[in-house]
Formats: structure tokens, C-alpha cells, sequence
């Protein structure tokens, strides 16, 4: 799944800076770079994708969550400092994905 994910990432010219097996690894890499989004799989060789989200942006505050989880078990509510910006779900089409990680412009002046 890494693999897939840096390589989508890379076709919407999204440098990837660091991967991680597990939320020690994880929370260790965020630290040290500092990214603006993190894109995650569910499953962990350790830790929960709750805890993930939650440690992640204690260590970078403003930081983007995308939560990558198979339809068939998707991540269960947590609390609201757990939860992912967005959760994308397996499968999913490249537009969706482009839609989950690609940064969003301003919203536009109410009419």
C-alpha cells in the first residue's frame, strides 16, 4: 500500500518526505520534518490509526490528516482530536484520492 500511496502522491507532484511502518516510526518522522499533510493506511505494525492522528498533530498543529482504510473495515469513529480530515476508502479512483490530498484553494466570498 505505501508503495500505491507514494506513488500517487508523486503523480500530483507531492514530494514525499519520510514513510513509516508504524505510529513510533510515524510520530518520530513527524517531528523531524514537519509536513503540512500525512496520508496514512489504517493498518499499522503498531499503534492504531487513532492514535496516529491524534500524537501527529500534538507534534505539528495544523497539520492535514488522509486516512486510507478498506471499505470493508472503515476506521470507527474516535474521539474529534482522533479523527482524520478526510478518510478515504479502498478502493478508490485517482480523482478521489487527488481530491483528498491536493491542497484547497481559498473558499470563495459568500454571494
Amino acid at each position: 500500500m505505501r508503495i500505491l500511496l507514494r506513488g500517487l502522491l508523486q503523480l500530483h507532484r507531492i514530494r514525499v518526505e519520510a514513510e513509516a511502518e508504524g505510529l513510533t516510526e510515524a510520530v518520530r518522522l513527524l517531528r523531524e520534518h514537519r509536513p503540512t499533510i500525512i496520508v496514512a493506511d489504517a493498518h499499522l505494525s503498531d499503534g492504531s490509526a487513532t492514535e496516529l492522528v491524534r500524537l501527529a498533530r500534538s507534534a505539528v498543529p495544523g497539520l492535514r490528516v488522509v486516512l486510507v482504510a478498506p471499505s470493508s473495515r472503515p476506521p470507527p469513529a474516535g474521539p474529534p482530536d482522533g479523527a482524520p480530515d478526510v478518510v478515504l476508502l479502498r478502493p478508490f479512483r485517482i480523482q478521489q484520492f487527488a481530491e483528498a490530498v491536493l491542497p484547497r484553494g481559498p473558499s470563495p466570498p459568500p454571494s
